[in-house]
């Protein structure tokens, strides 16, 4: 077996290029039942299974760029992905309005965006056979997985529990030391919070996630408290920059997320300032910062 196989009794871990970190992930296959999950990881794997034409039906923990990118080798296929992510894979416009603000000053990043889409992730408009919903259980044969979702990195994100090797694939709850990711329109924190809440409680024997480290055999204990803490850190520096009042741009440009401008600068530092934005909302909702004109300061 290939060094990039990890089998845990009928669900296979396939290693992602450059250790599942973007733009690639870890992708799981179930060889018995046909199900291949996030088909991004390893393009000479993928396509061994993809000439086998043993893969039978492509599940998606959610619509993002880096879970999606070797899904052209597997045209043939239904996917199934939960309802709410669906409208990014059915069409490339609505792809980019995921990620973008609607407004003209960001109109060629949204041409760059959708070039890179087709020629780096080989997006195609596909549409979804079967969604997945919270709570249903899928007898694959040999095991049996109950559908978590788990909104927050993205509305329809999910996670995947095989019940009798005790394997809980987490996707992007990710457990890495950048902590949580919500640098699309349509991410949100709080939902981040209670998704790992809830998944930190399945009693899982193995835990499996889509980048970096990837496979935990035993609790990872207070990494789940070490991933949500990197929110507070994020939440303890913008109020630290807000003792006086700052614009978003200045706010984007503190790069509090990221630490420093990656490159490329212009799409980074739109994550950067969506990431932040949201942090401001909730601190508005908390009653903690306030917006006077186009400044936000301390209340």
């Amino acid at each position: 077996m290939s060094d990039s196989l990890i089998p845990f009794g009928p669900v296979t871990f396939i290693t992602g290029t450059k250790g599942g970190r973007y733009p690639y992930c870890h992708s799981l296959y179930i060889e018995e039942a046909g199900v291949l999950i996030d088909p991004a990881s390893n393009l000479e794997e993928l396509q061994l299974i993809s000439q086998s034409k043993k893969a039978e039906t492509i599940w998606l923990s959610h619509w993002h760029e880096d879970h999606i990118m070797y899904l052209n080798l597997f045209e043939e296929l239904p996917i199934w992905m939960h309802e709410a992510d669906a409208p990014p894979m059915a069409d490339l416009n609505t792809f980019i309005d995921w990620y973008i603000y609607p407004d003209p000053a960001y109109e060629k990043m949204r041409e760059e965006w959708g070039q890179m889409m087709v020629e780096m992730f080989n997006y195609k408009p596909r549409k979804i056979s079967r969604y997945l919903s919270d709570g249903e259980v899928i007898d694959l044969g040999s095991v049996t997985v109950e559908v978590i979702h788990c909104p927050g990195h993205s509305p329809g994100s999910l996670s995947f529990y095989f019940r009798e090797p005790q394997v809980l694939f987490l996707g992007d709850t990710d457990l890495t030391p950048f902590g949580p990711w919500y640098g699309d329109l349509y991410s949100d924190i709080d939902e981040i919070c209670q998704t790992v809440e809830r998944l930190r409680k399945i009693p899982a024997k193995v835990w499996l996630t889509s980048h970096e480290q990837g496979v935990f055999e035993s609790d990872p204990g207070s990494m789940w408290d070490d991933f949500l803490r990197v929110i507070d850190v994020r939440e303890e520096k913008l109020l630290a920059f807000l003792k006086e009042p700052r614009t978003i741009a200045e706010i984007a440009g503190h790069w509090i997320v990221y630490g420093k401008p990656k490159q490329p600068l212009e799409m980074f530092a739109l994550m950067e300032e969506i990431s932040m934005q949201k942090h401001l909302d909730r601190l508005i909702r908390k009653n903690i910062v306030g917006l006077d004109g186009d400044r936000y300061r301390l209340v």
